[in-house]
């Protein structure tokens, strides 16, 4: 057979067609889970994105771009981490401290009606004239290339290939098939984009470039396109951002003609975009970079390399990451269907390869959103096309950033954490600040929401903005990633951003009048009320147990580093001094240090139960009434919510044991989001991105992170294999999660139960297993039956005060599933394999 026969066998069978194909192959001849699972691994599409959330997310960390895919006229809108409105500068008010004062002592008092009118009258909705509420994150344009007499296609294929990090689209016009393959560099740091048809001197296009920013200007500079613009001045801050994104075509064969905003490109046989975008961005006080020569720099260097060595060497990088964790849950025919229609029909028909894509695709999103040196990813991730997105697409601080990086520890993503942490030494920095000024306090503390300038002052006024805990949740990511990775020089490296968080709450905490018990005020429960109009207020339960981790953690990383053995002690004192978990009169976790909570209660923030998750302080073995009250808490909230808050909910219903329960919770997260650019109805869009709505990307991280916690757990002094499995995913096989205390783990399971475990260690130590009572395992290492609290460090439990139980509570006492625990003592870098008996 010659080429010719080859061209036209390839040119009349449509891709999806192929795909199937080489899976059913590959499945018939018994390759192995891995080359399997890479077959599945695509979002697929039969029609090109109609608006911007079908389009699909590609990104390198610090450039960002959406892919619509239309054979007419090729869209990509570009996005570049940097680009945020305003300029250095923190926004913490003046004159208020006394204020603040005056606010607790009308809640001590239990004026609480008083105490929220003057929070609202000291801090307005509206940022003052003087002041500003963070600044939003802004696109930095759109590149257009129109194909002359593409309107008429055939044989139209889009996907997203998730395990490789690019993006094709082919079609045929006139029997000419053409095909572009786009994906944003891990290496090289530049957006590509290749055309090929399969017919010489077919390509034919015009190239143009657009911005919705107010300053910006677009040329022609013989070798590329230019786009230069200045990001957007917002309340009493100027735009001083300031970009340069270069489009530049490499062009085999052909026609090259130019005008001053174009390139028009005629008769070609492949084209390779190239697009590079820099900033005058060195950190968040620091604008002297030079866009142009960064620019320029990147691109040059990304042109003198071939794209094949380009596209491979991006691959390898991405998935040094990626290929780290592999599941399997099954099949089903639903898989050959396109991704808007599997998602369409989830609730009614089997499709668990569509779980195991929908986990996959939020650990694609962190690495494509959050690399190393750059910023982390925000409320949209690095994806947005708009100069005032929702929210700001800001940090906010209260879940949604925390929620982001939920995935990145225990998918064996640690490196995608570090640009959290980055942000938390700037903001250990501008943190003083508003400690100092606002609270008249040591160390450093921050409200609900942050941007590119770390700013740590009050946003959205005195009823959402009164929340001085951002620090309080940050922080334990810092911690965490100890706990996973045992990095000695991390935590004395990042030990004075932990004490300083424990020193602003040493500094502010107050006796309560009426229980004297120490409690943060004025603060809230995120975005809730206890009485009409009414958040502010007094010892919270979230602001507890926010408190009790962070003065925890602060306790357990001195000893471990053998310094501030007098502040730990001081801490220590305040610790025992707060207030215990309350269990109210209908059964519930107490939200408030009252008795306030309401059954009716639909709120999307359901922040009292941060003590069962990401916390640990509520567990099913140590402590069943606070779990059995979380529990009715829940249920009293419902399912439906916002995309972030069931993503929430999928962990927390994992954390209860109740894995068909989570599994419902992530049906209706994969339910179609509704049209509505606004509410609370959830959902996923077409391209898998989460709906609050509108779009957000924290319930895709929140949702990977419940998938993870279903199947492991490693919080409360052991490892927990298989904890919530549902019916639905009663079969499957993961490799490559993360336990505490550096352990990696692959499991294999059928028909609900356990069959096969290898244990990786890497740090050594004793590994503390908790297995169902129906499974026994063997292996080359001998298992001993548990006796007493775990000895590996990594693994000590924080131990809380008993429950407080309204005398009105009735609790019915709550199922708690019958487990065995084992040890078994592990060497540093050796596996160890077991088998179900």
């Amino acid at each position: 057979m010659d080429k010719k026969d080859m061209r036209s066998i390839k040119t009349s069978i449509h891709p999806s067609k192929i795909i199937f194909g080489l899976f059913l192959l590959l499945a018939f001849t018994g390759s192995s889970f891995n080359a399997v699972a890479q077959q599945l691994l695509k979002l697929h599409y039969d029609k090109p994105a109609q608006n911007w959330n079908e389009a699909l997310p590609l990104g390198n960390g610090r450039l960002g771009l959406m892919a619509f895919g239309n054979p007419e006229r090729e869209h990509l809108q570009l996005n570049e981490e940097t680009v945020w409105a305003g300029e250095p500068g923190n926004n913490v008010p003046v004159n208020t401290s006394s204020l603040i004062n005056e606010i607790r002592n009308l809640l001590f008092q239990g004026k609480n009606q008083q105490a929220q009118n003057l929070s609202n009258q000291t801090f307005p909705r509206q940022a003052p004239a003087d002041l500003n509420y963070g600044m939003p994150y802004q696109t930095v344009g759109d590149l257009w290339i129109t194909f002359p007499g593409h309107q008429n296609y055939s044989n139209y294929y889009r996907d997203l290939d998730i395990s490789n990090a690019t993006s094709t689209v082919s079609y045929q016009v006139d029997h000419t098939t053409f095909t572009r393959k786009v994906f944003a560099s891990f290496t090289d740091d530049v957006i590509m984009m290749k055309i090929t048809a399969d017919k010489p001197n077919s390509i034919n296009f015009t190239l143009g470039l657009s911005s919705t920013q107010k300053d910006h200007q677009i040329k022609n500079d013989g070798s590329y396109l230019q786009l230069s613009g200045n990001s957007g001045s917002v309340d009493n801050k100027k735009g001083k951002i300031k970009f340069e994104a270069l489009v530049a075509p490499v062009v085999q064969g052909g026609l090259i003609n130019k005008t001053d905003s174009s390139i028009t490109v005629s008769k070609a046989n492949s084209v390779i975009f190239y697009i590079s975008i820099a900033t005058n961005f060195k950190n968040y006080k620091d604008l002297t970079a030079e866009p142009l020569i960064k620019a320029k720099s990147i691109l040059n260097k990304a042109i003198a390399k071939k794209y094949d060595e380009a596209l491979a060497t991006h691959q390898k990088k991405y998935q040094s990451f990626f290929n780290r964790v592999r599941l399997e849950l099954g099949n089903s025919e639903q898989s050959k269907k396109t991704t808007d229609v599997r998602v369409r029909e989830f609730a009614d028909h089997k499709d668990p390869e569509l779980v195991a894509l929908y986990f996959q695709f939020g650990r694609y999103l962190l690495i494509s959103s959050s690399q190393p040196g750059g910023q982390p990813a925000n409320l949209q991730g690095i994806w947005n096309d708009k100069n005032s997105p929702p929210w700001d697409s800001k940090y906010t601080v209260n879940i949604n950033t925390e929620m982001n990086y939920w995935p990145a520890e225990i998918t064996n993503l640690s490196e995608m954490h570090e640009p959290l942490f980055s942000m938390l030494k700037d903001l250990a920095t501008t943190g003083k600040e508003s400690a100092s000024q606002m609270y008249h306090a040591r160390g450093w503390n921050m409200h609900h929401n942050t941007d590119l300038w770390r700013i740590t002052g009050i946003v959205d006024g005195g009823f959402y903005g009164m929340w001085p805990m951002g620090g309080a949740w940050l922080t334990q990511h810092l911690w965490q990633h100890y706990l996973f990775t045992g990095d000695d020089k991390f935590l004395r490296e990042n030990y004075p951003i932990l004490k300083g968080a424990a020193m602003f709450y040493l500094d502010v905490l107050k006796e309560e009048p009426r229980t004297k018990w120490l409690v943060m005020a004025p603060s809230m429960s995120p975005e809730n009320t206890y009485e009409k109009n009414v958040g502010v207020a007094a010892g919270t339960t979230m602001d507890n147990q926010l408190i009790f981790d962070t003065f925890n953690n602060l306790i357990n990383a001195a000893k471990i580093l053998k310094t501030d053995g007098s502040f730990s002690d001081s801490v220590s004192t305040a610790l025992a001094k707060m207030p215990p978990m309350q269990i109210g009169k209908y059964n519930q976790l107490q939200e408030w240090l009252q008795d306030l909570d309401r059954p009716d209660d639909k709120h999307r923030h359901i922040s009292h139960l941060y003590g069962l998750y990401p916390s640990g302080q509520i567990s099913p073995f140590r402590n069943p009434q606070l779990l059995e009250a979380a529990k009715n808490s829940l249920i009293y909230r419902g399912d439906k919510s916002t995309g972030w808050s069931m993503g929430w909910k999928v962990n927390w219903w994992a954390r209860m044991l109740d894995g068909n329960k989570a599994y419902k919770l992530i049906s209706d997260q994969l339910t179609p989001a509704p049209m509505e650019t606004k509410g609370q109805s959830g959902g996923t869009y077409p391209n898998l991105l989460d709906a609050h709505p509108p779009f957000q990307i924290d319930g895709n991280f929140g949702c990977t992170a419940g998938i993870t916690e279903m199947l492991l757990q490693s919080y409360d002094g052991n490892i927990y294999l298989l904890p919530a499995l549902p019916d639905a995913l009663a079969s499957g096989k993961i490799t490559g999660l993360k336990a505490r205390g550096g352990f990696e783990v692959d499991m294999e399971w059928k028909d609900g139960k356990l069959k096969k475990l290898i244990v990786q260690s890497t740090i050594g130590g004793n590994c503390r297993l908790r297995l169902s009572d129906q499974v026994s395992l063997n292996g080359n290492a001998k298992l001993v039956k548990s006796k007493g609290e775990n000895t590996n460090k990594f693994y000590q439990v924080n131990k809380i005060k008993s429950p407080m139980l309204s005398t009105e509570a009735k609790l019915k006492g709550i199922a708690i599933p019958k487990t065995n625990l084992f040890d078994f003592d592990t060497i540093a870098g050796e596996k160890y394999i077991f088998n179900a008996r």
